[in-house]
């Protein structure tokens, strides 16, 4: 496995394994990597001849500066998880190799970004847009490897790749739980024991509006996510939305669509905790 933290080094390696005819996975992530990451990368490794996992804290997707900050930055563990999941290249540039210049470009796929994420994260998606459409030219992939836990996210990338022509296939993967049902993320370290405990109600939450949801309607389940989460010890709740899948606009029947995702952000203590969970 390399390590690369140069764009004329990474174009270099894959340039001359695109010449061998390789297919080349890509990873995208902010580092701090757990289960979840490694799930992606197994996947990647089980589809591609090439992994790159990128490592990089993009800062242009922080509306929070203090959520930059206190981001959790473990380079050498993430390299070590990386080379035993049989990734080939590690690229972990620094902020002024990525952005030599501040960029400028705005995308704008409303309504899928306007929504949840959106509404409460301003300018949040339109960084993810900049780093993702950079590291994409930059990498050249023949397929990415998102997780479904940042639905809107993949919901956008999926229409800025269409919108953008770029020639690539967006594979989105399972959310990994722990085996209590918390969804996996980098920001879970942040949470102290009790907060980690606190924190298991969200999933909870979600589980139980399904089995709630078949003999209730949409607006009778709304409300009794909303009042679980609130009833909660050391929980607030940000927003909850059920939404079509593909438009992420809310329904209001479950015949609107065939296809209904609750999502869900939470602040537990200070961080903020986002999940999801299909209903049909």
């Amino acid at each position: 496995m390399k390590l690369i933290q140069t764009v004329k080094e990474l174009k270099a390696q894959l340039d001359v394994l695109r010449k061998e005819g390789k297919q080349i996975g890509l990873v995208p992530t902010m580092g701090a990597l757990h289960e979840g990451h490694a799930s992606l990368v197994r996947r990647a490794v089980a589809e591609n001849d090439v992994v790159v996992v990128s490592d990089f804290v993009n800062p242009t997707q922080f509306n929070d500066q203090n959520d930059l900050i206190k981001y959790p930055r473990t380079l050498e563990a993430d390299c070590a998880l990386l080379e035993k999941e049989g990734a080939h290249i590690v690229f972990a540039p620094s902020v002024e190799e990525v952005y030599p210049e501040p960029d400028t470009r705005q995308f704008s796929y409303a309504p899928l970004d306007t929504v949840m994420e959106g509404k409460y994260r301003p300018g949040h998606f339109n960084g993810v847009c900049q780093i993702v459409s950079k590291l994409f030219m930059m990498v050249e992939p023949h397929r990415a490897y998102f997780g479904e836990k940042d639905f809107q996210q993949l919901a956008i990338i999926r229409e800025m790749v269409k919108q953008m022509q770029f020639p690539l296939q967006i594979v989105g993967c399972p959310i990994v739980r722990e085996s209590d049902g918390l969804a996996l993320s980098s920001r879970n370290a942040r949470l102290s024991t009790e907060e980690r405990q606190q924190a298991l109600n969200i999933s909870k939450t979600l589980f139980a509006s399904v089995d709630f949801s078949k003999t209730h309607t949409v607006a009778e389940t709304q409300a009794f996510v909303e009042e679980s989460i609130a009833k909660a010890d050391g929980l607030e709740l940000e927003y909850f939305e059920m939404v079509d899948g593909l438009t992420l606009q809310k329904v209001n029947n479950w015949e609107d669509t065939d296809y209904i995702v609750g999502c869900i952000t939470v602040y537990c203590g200070e961080v903020r905790l986002i999940d999801n969970i299909k209903y049909k």
